[in-house]
């Protein structure tokens, strides 16, 4: 195997890029696309549309994101992503295998379409298809544990037990940081909300990141922040790019509350603690303590302040007690991923799991 493997980890709101050998991806960028628009081609729906990176300041209307959900919509996107992902990393290593990983809601023509894509337009040496919650797992040193992954489209659950995911007791939701974001558009911006207003979107990033936070206790934040006289607290404020500022309510700095009580917020569905707890309870008795004890949260949501720890103290429930839970964390866990297939690209127990170009070309021929 070469000395450096490209990892392309293509998450529906990033992809985190690079090559391997390196603590963290050199190319993290929001998966967006646009169509930029000309004489002959004044809409996106038109063929001879030309596809290019990110949003088109003068045209923001044209950006979509290829990736919804963990799954692909726009293949025409992702092969113009990943085209210049391995166009760049090819100005050092021209030869370098490629590793993708692959949501665990992709279907077999996905993993066609990406074998196309790398083998037959990229004319890559070797591939490897790698699952991104096995990943997740090898980045944390473990083999036996829980992922609880909550990205930008999807928030997972999924036991491992010595390296092998336990299939039954997996979860998915369609849930994640998109669904955050758009409760601030609807609430901050109302019946103006505009998702593509580039303003609005830098506003909602801005505060979604900076001061929005996970509360340990529900009702007691809510009632603080709401006996808070106006315009004491500076972190209920922000300012605008013009210089104006907004005071933000309290429901929208507690907006992550809605990962643990979707239903304050008016939406269906289990918490995410309650999730992890049945995902565990559906594995075999003998298993779950040491599940309990190697919890692992990965994904750009749990970077949220307090989210960790909130996530932490509602797995200590009665059910639970005589086991000593365990929180794994690491300061790079939005790379969890990329980090793992780091670590993999340069396993001997993976040699035979990676596909060749010449047996792509061969069983084309079959």
């Amino acid at each position: 195997m070469s000395a450096r493997t490209i990892i392309i980890d293509h998450g529906s709101g990033f992809l985190k890029a690079g090559l391997s050998g390196w603590n963290e991806p050199q190319m993290v960028f929001p998966s967006i696309v646009n169509y930029l628009p000309c004489r002959e081609n004044p809409g996106p729906s038109s063929a001879r549309r030309r596809v290019s990176l990110g949003i088109d300041f003068c045209h923001p209307d044209t950006f979509s994101y290829p990736v919804q959900r963990g799954r692909v919509l726009n293949w025409e996107g992702v092969e113009h992503i990943w085209t210049v992902v391995v166009q760049e990393c090819r100005r050092e290593h021209e030869d370098a295998p490629v590793i993708v990983t692959e949501s665990p809601l992709g279907e077999p023509a996905d993993r066609r379409k990406t074998l196309e894509i790398m083998f037959e337009l990229l004319n890559v040496p070797s591939v490897l298809l790698a699952d991104q919650l096995e990943m997740s797992l090898y980045a944390s040193g473990l083999l036996t544990g829980v992922v609880v992954d909550s990205g930008h489209g999807l928030t997972r659950v999924q036991p491992f037990h010595l390296g092998c995911p336990i299939r039954t007791s997996s979860r998915v939701l369609e849930f994640g940081g998109q669904d955050l974001s758009a409760y601030l558009f609807k609430s901050l911006f109302k019946e103006e909300c505009n998702e593509h207003d580039l303003f609005q979107l830098d506003t909602v990033a801005a505060i979604q990141t900076n001061k929005c936070y996970v509360p340990q206790s529900f009702e007691e934040a809510l009632e603080f922040c709401q006996n808070l006289p106006s315009g004491s607290d500076e972190n209920n404020t922000y300012q605008l790019p013009d210089g104006t500022s907004v005071e933000l309510t309290a429901m929208q700095r507690l907006a992550p509350e809605m990962f643990f009580s979707p239903q304050r917020f008016g939406l269906p569905g289990l918490g995410l603690p309650q999730v992890v707890r049945d995902s565990i309870e559906t594995c075999d008795t003998s298993m779950q303590p040491t599940l309990v004890s190697h919890v692992m949260a990965c994904g750009g949501n749990t970077l949220c302040v307090g989210f960790t720890k909130r996530l932490y103290k509602e797995l200590i429930t009665d059910h639970f007690s005589s086991t000593k839970a365990t929180m794994w964390v690491g300061s790079n866990r939005n790379f969890s991923v990329w980090l793992g297939a780091s670590v993999v690209a340069h396993l001997s127990t993976y040699r035979s799991q990676w596909l060749t170009k010449g047996e792509y070309d061969e069983q084309l021929r079959v």
